[in-house]
């Protein structure tokens, strides 16, 4: 598809939020005998390069799994490669997120992360807490731990019963749509421990392409799949 075929598509079938589990960056990088830590580096400038595309074609929102809470199981080396590329994004991405008027999300645990990186993600947040578009970046994430730490949000509030209004208001993702598309790569078909409670009534995605390869190509056949869809919420359709 053009870029405008993929508006218009984006535009009627109301695709307003796409997320992404970026899978196969290590895969990649073994495929061609460099180590894993090429393969996220790669991946980096993939990300930048997919979410752009994204919101040329119009989406309002786009959330990216970037590290999990069960990706500190990895190897030191592979956990320390990557902290040093979210760094390294944050350093450079103001201007980006900016021109492009992005209002940016670091949704997770933030405990578990170096403080100075803890820092500037807090900047960051505030000095693009203007945009009208919305980047979540899932770091140190788990749907799982999300949803126990609004349940514990609320508690301490007082509250004695909510509804589902209420409690996604306390999730990380407060202020975003439910994502209307979830995109996974590399062949895997499950969720990982990603959105479980937004993605209630997602489209899925799969792909056997690897995260570093995806590109418009790619991305347009996610949305074309999408554009396919018949979207019911559990009621029947004529």
């Amino acid at each position: 598809m053009s870029l405008e075929e993929s508006k218009k598509l984006v535009l009627e079938k109301n695709l307003r939020h796409v997320a992404f589990i970026m899978d196969g960056n290590g895969r990649w990088a073994k495929k061609k005998g460099m180590p894993r830590e090429y393969g996220h580096t790669v991946g980096a400038k993939t990300f930048k390069n997919v979410i752009t595309y994204c919101y040329e074609c119009g989406i309002e929102c786009v959330t990216v799994y970037a590290f999990s809470t069960e990706n500190w199981k990895r190897s030191e080396k592979e956990v320390s490669a990557l902290m040093k590329l979210f760094s390294a994004y944050i350093d450079s991405a103001y201007e980006d997120l900016s021109k492009n008027n992005i209002r940016i999300y670091f949704i997770g645990d933030r405990a578990r992360l170096p403080q100075a990186l803890i820092k500037r993600m807090g900047e960051l947040e505030e000095k693009t807490a203007a945009g009208k578009r919305i980047l979540n970046i899932a770091l140190n994430y788990g749907a799982r731990d999300e949803i126990l730490h609004a349940v514990n949000t609320l508690l301490q509030k007082g509250a004695t019963s909510v509804d589902e209004e209420t409690f996604s208001k306390a999730l990380y993702t407060a202020d975003s749509p439910d994502p209307d598309l979830v995109v996974r790569t590399a062949g895997e078909q499950r969720l990982s421990n990603f959105l479980l409670w937004q993605a209630a009534y997602s489209e899925f995605y799969y792909t056997d392409t690897l995260w570093p390869d995806m590109g418009k190509e790619q991305l347009d056949k996610a949305f074309a799949a999408f554009g396919g869809r018949v979207r019911r919420y559990g009621a029947v359709v004529e």
